[in-house]
Order: C-alpha cells, then sequence, then structure tokens
C-alpha cells in the first residue's frame, strides 16, 4: 500500500529530496504522493519532522 502525506505537512521538501522514485512532488498547501510511483520504501516517513507521511 502506497504512502499518502496528511494534512500535518509542513511543506519543508525533506521527504521530496529523499524519495528515490521522485513519487513525492509539491502540492497545494503540502507535498503529494503519486500512489502508482511510490515503492512503499519508507524513506519520506523517516525524514519527515512531523510524521505526515505514512501508508495509506
Amino acid at each position: 500500500m502506497a504512502y499518502a502525506i496528511s494534512d500535518e505537512c509542513i511543506a519543508c521538501g525533506a521527504c521530496a529530496d529523499e524519495c528515490p522514485v521522485s513519487a513525492i512532488s509539491e502540492g497545494d498547501g503540502k507535498y503529494v504522493i503519486d500512489a502508482d510511483t511510490c515503492i512503499e520504501c519508507g524513506a519520506c516517513a523517516d525524514v519527515c519532522p512531523v510524521s505526515a507521511p505514512a501508508q495509506a
């Protein structure tokens, strides 16, 4: 199951920089994860300062 980013996102960009498949992009007020591209590695969750990414 792919990861998704909750409304807790502070748009710092740490997750996007860490994603090995570039599945994360800046959305409207928060970052978003393309579920079709996400490989469920958890790298985004490991670096997020507010624990916004989680498995959907």
